[in-house]
């Protein structure tokens, strides 16, 4: 996903007593006493860029960019978020007030928790600027949504894999879940236990359900949504927005069956696992090719489509799936062991024989022995 700065303008002031770098551009103004400000500038117009794909707000209703202040210090973030919140966020956290001039995104730069704390906030920020006052499920659903959004490290797109870690705890609720109404109304500080993960799984639904009329739905309530109203108008407002379509009770039971139907990358795993060992070579290559699109940056599913193609005899598939699986962090032993397989069958000897030993010396109580059996077939071969 790229970036497009049509009618960029920067602006930039250097402080040399404070060291404080300020830039601009058309959505974001940074204040940072960071290095790299404008890498924070240039990571928040990317997520901005995906935010606005889903919402569509306009963005010309903006009156002034949304204002950034980046400390890399622990001590300076830590004593400036405790002067105005009375306590310390770690990470990131957004600092909302009536006034428009006195909001901020208020980030650690370098500190462990930035990484998990700023997709969150980062996406509270940019709905509030636009509905100040969003329906609770809104807010919180979509900020798990948006919490895996990662910055490519080239910063030229972001990487997305669907943050699915509160669909096992939400599907294992079941009778005693709150409501769905109860969660699409939840407002103030009333909310269900539980709630956070609930809203997020009512948004994945109107995202992932494949049924346009939710689709469609989600794009009305976005239009729906009233900046200058309060948060239970929204939310009321919403929720007669979701009923003019579907009634509640279809509502309730495509929501339960979304959530039945959905698979965590764990579940998966251990579906694949189990469709190869009882040799179902299609479901096998079915569930893994589901779990590599759900987690494309794990080596499991890589490693399994490989000893399928293998197993198939495309030797030239199987040496790139098992490629990745390297790549992805699989065991380096047992990645060469399979690939010394590989070539073995596909003729390729000498190659057989490096990867062979690769394996022998990465692991010799699992490989040596297996791999000098396979070696001296291939010299008398």
């Amino acid at each position: 996903m790229k970036s497009i700065f049509l009618g960029l303008f920067f602006f930039m002031a250097l402080s040399l007593s404070a060291q404080i770098t300020e830039i601009k551009d058309a959505f974001y103004h940074v204040v940072s006493n960071s290095a790299d400000a404008s890498v924070v500038l240039r990571e928040l117009e990317l997520r901005f860029e995906v935010y606005n794909q889903i919402f569509g707000f306009d963005s010309t209703a903006l009156s002034a960019p949304l204002k950034v202040r980046v400390f890399r210090a622990k001590a300076d973030y830590d004593a400036y978020v405790l002067d105005r919140l009375g306590s310390v966020r770690n990470g990131a956290v957004y600092l909302h007030y009536t006034r428009q001039d006195l909001r901020e995104l208020v980030i650690h730069r370098g500190s462990p928790e930035e990484a998990d704390a700023l997709p969150h906030q980062a996406f509270i920020q940019y709905l509030r600027a636009f509905v100040p006052h969003p329906p609770a499920w809104i807010r919180d659903g979509f900020a798990i949504f948006f919490s895996s959004l990662r910055v490519d490290p080239r910063l030229d797109g972001l990487d997305y894999v669907e943050n699915l870690a509160w669909l096992e705890p939400v599907k294992s609720l079941g009778d005693t879940a709150p409501s769905l109404e109860s969660v699409l109304l939840a407002g103030g500080q009333d909310l269900p236990d539980f709630f956070q993960p609930l809203a997020w799984s009512v948004v994945s639904f109107f995202l992932n359900s494949g049924k346009e009329v939710y689709s469609r739905t989600l794009t009305e309530i976005f239009m729906t949504l009233n900046p200058a109203a309060p948060a239970q108008v929204n939310t009321e407002a919403v929720m007669r927005r979701i009923t003019l379509r579907t009634d509640e009770e279809t509502l309730r039971r495509d929501y339960q069956s979304y959530l039945a139907a959905r698979k965590t990358f764990a579940e998966l795993l251990r579906d694949g696992q189990a469709a190869y060992t009882r040799k179902d070579a299609a479901a096998t290559e079915l569930i893994f090719r589901e779990a590599g699109k759900l987690n494309p940056c794990h080596h499991a599913p890589y490693y399994y489509l490989g000893l399928l193609a293998y197993e198939g005899q495309k030797y030239d598939d199987a040496e790139e799936y098992f490629r990745s699986a390297l790549q992805y962090g699989a065991d380096p032993a047992l990645i060469s062991f399979a690939r010394g397989l590989n070539a073995a069958m596909a003729g390729r000897k000498t190659e057989a024989a490096n990867f062979l030993e690769d394996a022998a010396k990465a692991s010799p109580t699992r490989y040596r022995q297996k791999s000098d059996d396979i070696l001296r077939s291939l010299k008398s071969n």
